[in-house]
């Protein structure tokens, strides 16, 4: 049997991916900060674990009780919107602790099985702001840009021991909580000086568009995953949904 690790499955991606992998037949440890038994259909294959990616410790016991596992999937994370100036040091640390240490700690905790066993396969869940950046964003795109360039870095370090690793790279997805909470991030997030205020009308118009056209759905970025997982021969950075793929071309 074929085992799967999921973080951040309590919504969007990560659920909906959980969903997938159980629907075609595999093992899925989908965690949670906090677990919730109702959000997936019961089965036998399906076990639901406490992490929280920020905790070295919770991570630690989550993989010690999970046994093997065959594919990580890092799908955890925090949309944040606010202007450099305006964006507090805590709220920095929390996103690089959630978007880029949280899966640096996952991979260190899960590599020596894979290692031992010469086989395993990383998924890291990243964004397509890295591929064009967006004012506004700035900590957000830079804790994905630093998961893209250690993945890089890990895919050359690790193919030799047998463990492939991939990087899926959605759009702008507005049926995920960063999508539809824009407005309210922004009304929480900035505080910035009044000189930013053309900048927040581009952003929001991004989002409104986005909205309106949906250029990512969530099964485009579920079957990215998928397919990051099960085809060896995907590439290094798989974007997800119509948006991202342009600006991958």
């Amino acid at each position: 049997m074929t085992t799967v690790m999921i973080t951040g499955c309590s919504s969007g991606f990560g659920l909906e991916t959980a969903r997938h992998f159980l629907d075609r037949g595999w093992s899925v440890l989908a965690t949670m900060r906090k677990p919730d038994e109702t959000l997936l259909p019961a089965s036998e294959r399906l076990r639901i674990l406490p992490l929280d990616v920020t905790d070295t410790r919770s991570i630690a016991r989550a993989v010690e009780s999970a046994g093997e596992i065959d594919a990580l999937v890092n799908n955890a994370g925090v949309g944040w919107l606010s202007a450099f100036e305006s964006t507090s040091e805590q709220s920095v640390r929390r996103i690089f602790e959630t978007n880029t240490f949280g899966t640096f700690e996952m991979i260190r905790a899960v590599l020596p099985q894979m290692r031992t066993r010469g086989t395993g396969v990383i998924v890291n869940v990243s964004s397509s702001v890295t591929l064009k950046p967006l004012p506004l964003l700035p900590v957000y795109t830079a804790s994905k840009a630093a998961v893209n360039a250690y993945t890089e870095c890990l895919a050359l370090e690790l193919a030799p021991l047998g463990i492939r690793t991939t990087l899926v790279l959605p759009g702008r997805a507005p049926s995920t909580s960063f999508g539809s909470n824009a407005k309210a991030l922004m009304a929480e997030a900035l505080d910035a000086p009044e000189a930013y205020g053309p900048f927040i009308g581009t952003v929001m118009s991004a989002f409104m568009e986005s909205a309106s056209e949906e250029p990512t759905r969530t099964g485009d970025v579920v079957h990215a995953i998928w397919r990051a997982v099960t085809d060896p021969g995907c590439p290094l950075r798989l974007p997800a949904g119509s948006d991202a793929e342009a600006l991958a071309a």
